[in-house]
């Protein structure tokens, strides 16, 4: 008798848990020949909302963590991501192009992870200061997280643009709502089950998937987001820069009609981690 194959069903990780969308809507995803895969959810600003409490909720704890212990957690989803890299490569393919070239990206996303998990614990000493001050005083630079970070993920490089924005955040001690790519979700999908059996505490990344034109504005103007990060049109920077705005947000946007190459020096640098820290300056009075 011949077996009817068992079609998985994908679900967002968000809170530490994998749910399905609020609204209960999905939409279809297929490969690169036409053939129905799978249904993805369609989430809606109720379900950003829930992830943003849930991130407002895991911050404070994951703040507080060493940098060591953050570098150390990075450097274990680094390798779980190289432990599954044939499965995640399959994943891209489902967007078609090489297999080589879905391998290629499999390999930079685990070399991104390992690269930021190295500045976990050094970023402080090179971004923080001692200032000169003409006053009996001490005065000191230190670093600390935004908050939540708001990411709204590339449609191209689904994987390796998606971890390129979320890894400087968290390294820094941020928490982060990301949006998946629309067209390519299925590798966010897939990493966020690798989430779910690392060590990251749930909430520290939660991960959704649905239509940019329904969650965008509401990324725009959520308060609780303290920055918005991401590979946006001209449409949607002007969505997202007004929303912005009006709450007072930080932003920083990439093109979608000339996106970043993932691949080359720049997409990794101590620059973004910067942009997901604030600045306090403190005095302390000499021989006190």
């Amino acid at each position: 008798m011949t077996r009817l194959p068992i079609t998985k069903t994908p679900k967002v990780y968000v809170g530490g848990v994998f749910i399905r969308s609020e609204s209960a809507r999905v939409f279809p995803l297929k490969d690169a020949e036409g053939n129905f895969f799978g249904n993805i959810p369609q989430c809606t600003r109720k379900d950003l909302r829930n992830a943003v409490e849930a991130a407002a909720k895991a911050g404070p704890g994951w703040a507080k963590r060493t940098a060591y212990n953050r570098a150390q957690i990075l450097y274990r989803l680094g390798e779980m991501i190289e432990a599954r890299a044939g499965e995640l490569t399959e994943a891209l393919l489902l967007g078609g192009g090489a297999k080589s070239a879905a391998a290629r990206e499999v390999v930079a996303s685990v070399d991104r992870l390992i690269y930021y998990a190295g500045w976990a614990d050094k970023y402080e000493q090179v971004l923080g200061n001692v200032n000169p001050v003409a006053a009996p005083y001490f005065n000191f630079t230190v670093t600390e997280p935004m908050g939540i970070i708001g990411v709204i993920a590339p449609e191209a490089a689904p994987l390796l643009g998606l971890i390129s924005l979320v890894a400087p955040a968290i390294t820094s001690g941020n928490t982060v709502v990301a949006l998946a790519s629309t067209t390519q979700p299925y590798p966010a999908i897939l990493l966020g089950e690798m989430l779910a059996t690392s060590d990251l505490p749930g909430g520290v990344v939660n991960l959704l998937t649905g239509f940019r034109k329904e969650m965008i504005p509401t990324f725009a103007t959520h308060t609780h987001l303290r920055a918005l990060v991401g590979v946006v049109n001209a449409d949607e920077r002007k969505t997202l820069a007004l929303g912005a705005a009006d709450s007072v947000k930080r932003t920083q946007f990439f093109k979608a009609e000339s996106p970043p190459d993932w691949f080359a020096g720049p997409a990794q640098s101590l620059e973004a981690i910067r942009a997901t820290l604030e600045f306090k300056t403190t005095w302390h009075p000499i021989g006190a």
